[in-house]
């Protein structure tokens, strides 16, 4: 089997890198950095995320499996003492891949059209402090933002930077995008729900805010400064990522880890 694998570059995560190339070698496992099968992440949720939009080119092709140097992540399933476990089941069981869904955002600027995915979620900014921008559903007009910011969030992405918002946990088997507004302003001008909005796989929002704007536009945890923007479309990809799971890990489980603790 080839794999590639990514680290967090910290030196506890570079010593399992190099202690998991040398279990994979004994076990038949080829390094392969431009057509692997597996995609192995070691360090944290951070990390694999870099992993994703490293091979984001590739993923019909390829499997995830993350390996948490600290505590179990959402991306993560495994910890830094279980390397020699997760190989042996590499080697002798087929994984169940899992699919979770991912987030397409086309932004269509002075510059012409850029296409994006995301695994998390989607993040706009103004450069200036207050954001402007009339909201649409379904190409029909729906709401006039003004505040700090507009964060669209895959159901995987939901327990981030969406939940500190006020937005809903969504399973990751549900085909959705949610918005969540960040510090709106209402008054008789400018009017917005209030709440979190979650769109089925089918519908699709655009946001269009003023050309004349500079803009900070986020796409996971890469940040870029854009400015003549004239509109912004978010919907579920077509495509999603695959982990391989060679143990039950179940979504409900990681959020009560994460979020409540033990009972």
């Amino acid at each position: 089997m080839n794999y590639a694998l990514l680290d967090r570059g910290d030196r506890l995560s570079r010593a399992l890198s190099e202690e998991f190339h040398a279990l994979a070698k004994a076990r038949g496992f080829m390094i392969n950095e431009h057509s692997p099968e597996i995609v192995v992440s070691i360090g944290g949720d951070g990390t694999l995320l870099q992993a994703f939009h490293r091979f984001k080119n590739q993923l019909e092709q390829v499997s995830f499996i993350g390996i948490h140097t600290g505590h179990l992540g959402f991306y993560a399933d495994w910890k830094k003492d279980e390397l020699s476990e997760l190989l042996d089941l590499m080697v002798s069981s087929e994984p169940r891949k899992i699919q979770y869904p991912l987030l397409h955002v086309e932004i269509s600027s002075t510059a012409g059209k850029s296409e994006f995915l995301a695994l998390n979620e989607f993040t706009l900014k103004s450069v200036d402090g207050t954001l402007v921008s009339a909201v649409h559903i379904n190409d029909e007009p729906f709401e006039m933002f003004r505040g700090d910011g507009i964060v669209i969030s895959t159901p995987s992405g939901s327990t981030g930077y969406n939940k500190s918002l006020g937005g809903a946990v969504i399973h990751p088997s549900l085909e959705a995008l949610q918005i969540a507004e960040i510090a709106s302003i209402n008054n008789r001008v400018y009017r917005t729900l209030g709440s979190s909005v979650i769109l089925p796989k089918h519908h699709h929002c655009d946001i269009v805010p003023d050309p004349e704007e500079e803009l900070f536009i986020g796409i996971d945890h890469l940040v870029m400064q854009m400015s003549g923007v004239s509109s912004i479309t978010c919907k579920v990809a077509d495509s999603k990522i695959t982990f391989a799971r060679h143990r039950p890990f179940p979504f409900w489980n990681r959020v009560r880890e994460a979020f409540i603790g033990s009972i």
